[in-house]
């Protein structure tokens, strides 16, 4: 392996000239090439050097490499990119191999997503190499879409093994992709390849990645390992499985034979024009576990189960839902993961209402900036004030979960998800306006509403969010029943909002939450304030 310093004015190695870059991401970029001295048409993919292959002699790397990719571009001929030639150029290296048929996968999604149909196609051709590739004992442990090129006609070449071996380093090469094992330091096996299919998979059908890149290795893998992610909103029946592959646990993650069937049914689904397939698609189904406790805004974590045949993996149903909601169809919402700039406000704290009051002194009154200091209007007495009649420019909305509201005209649920328990959650909202109003319904919660937030303030600290809390917890009655407000201030991909979230029981375990999100800029509007007071004023819930 030959020590090289590379430009794009000269050869790499004195022998491959670079011709066309094709695919840029974190820690990786390849062009087009050709090999000078046979003539031949290459791909040169340099990488960043992972710290174990630094310490191992340089021919003892280049051999591994290759013997890998040859090896499994013995088991799977055409669909594996074998590795001919291995340059060292300080930190990166250079893999050289022959050109692939198609383009990278990461230049297909520089045009937007994909249908489910195709995601499912192509995620199948990968798995196939993947499970080839485990077979042989080989894990690729680099996996990204710049490592996946899809041919016009459908066919996928895998590229990258060997890069990483059988080190228990983590990968050092596209950290967005890395597995929540990876990103702590414990290595990886099989597993790891599954995690990443499935975030493969969920950036071809929602256009973003699972995790974004955050800008560095420490703070992408950080936000791998601690991030929750949002259900897809756009995988259709391929939703189960990319959510089956993202499980966290990676004992629980779905194995490879149950997302295979999965894969299968929905292209053989395609293919059948005059019927649906007599089979219905692997399914989520509850298991007898025990429930876990829920915070506000969260959707039960119990143990579901992804059916495949006579195959049963444990799963979770909302693998990307965090503690206190974030699933909004606008992208990254006040609780959900986001880019992570620095406060710049230290906002005023809200004073706090006594446990003993019969409703919330305020509606949330503190200011996202510390130079500004007006008040919301105070929340109206529910015992006197709580009415069905909805005031000018907005509508009565009766959801089929039973709940109500007085909503914006033009609002509408853009997202709802449910639980077998009979938990839901349902994020209104109205295309083009950046607020939206989320209602979850939970039955695990703890007897203490404040004790109940004081568990999303710290899980929401850890979510590198740019997350700050305003003001104290306040214990409140709301409409006769026992709860408890929180405020916050959150970054959503560079736009900073502000949250209130309200919380309320109606029972032992069991209650409702409110939660209104809107860019803090617009706090103070007359039109923000009154649409939360109108919210706090009109909401009854579906089991009161």
């Amino acid at each position: 392996m030959v020590k090289v310093q590379v430009s794009t004015n000269e050869l790499v190695a004195g022998r491959y000239r670079l011709l066309e870059g094709v695919h840029h991401e974190e820690g990786r970029e390849g062009w087009h090439g050709q090999d000078v001295e046979s003539e031949r048409p290459v791909t040169l993919t340099r990488s960043r050097l992972p710290a174990h292959l630094r310490e191992e002699a340089e021919l003892r790397t280049a051999v591994r490499i290759t013997r890998e990719s040859e090896a499994l571009g013995l088991v799977c001929p055409g669909r594996v990119s074998v590795v001919i030639d291995v340059v060292e150029d300080k930190d990166f290296l250079w893999t050289v191999t022959a050109r692939p048929e198609g383009v990278p996968l990461s230049a297909l999604l520089g045009h937007g997503p994909v249908d489910y149909v195709r995601a499912a196609r192509i995620g199948l051709g990968v798995l196939d190499v993947l499970g080839a590739a485990h077979q042989e004992g080989i894990t690729h442990g680099d996996l990204s879409p710049g490592q996946v090129w899809v041919e016009e006609r459908g066919g996928v070449t895998v590229a990258g093994f060997g890069l990483m071996g059988a080190s228990a380093s983590p990968r050092v090469t596209a950290p967005s992709y890395a597995s929540p094992e990876q990103a702590r330091g414990e290595g990886g096996g099989p597993a790891t390849d599954l995690w990443a299919l499935g975030a493969i998979m969920y950036e071809m059908v929602e256009g973003r990645p699972a995790i974004r890149d955050r800008g560095g290795l420490e703070a992408t893998f950080r936000a791998v390992e601690r991030l929750p992610i949002r259900a897809p909103l756009s995988a259709g029946p391929l939703g189960p499985a990319i959510q089956g592959l993202l499980r966290r646990d990676p004992v629980e993650r779905v194995p490879e034979s149950v997302v295979r069937e999965a894969l299968t049914r929905i292209l053989k689904a395609e293919l059948d024009e005059d019927s649906m397939p007599t089979e219905t698609l692997p399914v989520f189904r509850d298991l007898d576990a025990p429930p876990a406790r829920r915070v506000w805004g969260k959707v039960p974590l119990s143990r579901p189960v992804l059916l495949g045949g006579a195959l049963a993996v444990t799963v979770v149903c909302f693998a990307g839902l965090t503690a206190a909601g974030g699933l909004s169809e606008r992208g990254t919402s006040a609780s959900g993961p986001a880019s992570s700039p620095k406060v710049s406000a230290t906002p005023s704290p809200t004073p706090s209402a006594s446990p003993s009051s019969t409703v919330a002194q305020q509606a949330p009154s503190t200011s996202p900036s510390p130079t500004s200091s007006s008040s919301a209007p105070a929340s109206p007495s529910p015992s006197h004030t709580l009415t069905d009649d909805p005031p000018t420019g907005f509508f009565r909305y009766t959801a089929p979960q039973g709940f109500s509201v007085a909503l914006p005209k033009g609002w509408k649920p853009v997202r709802t998800e449910s639980s077998a328990d009979g938990s839901y959650r349902v994020t209104l909202g109205a295309s083009g306006d950046p607020r939206t109003l989320v209602v979850t319904y939970s039955t695990q919660l703890t007897s203490d509403p404040v004790a109940v937030w004081r568990e999303v303030d710290t899980s929401l600290r850890g979510d590198s969010i740019a997350y700050e809390r305003l003001g104290d917890i306040r214990a409140i009655t709301y409409q006769g029943y026992k709860g408890a407000d929180m405020e916050w201030l959150s970054t959503n991909d560079g736009v900073r909002e502000r949250t209130f979230g309200r919380g309320y029981l109606i029972g032992d375990h069991e209650g409702f939450s409110l939660r209104w999100t809107t860019p803090a800029a617009d706090w103070d509007t007359a039109a923000d304030q009154a649409a939360l007071t109108t919210f706090l004023r009109t909401f009854k819930g579906g089991s009161q």
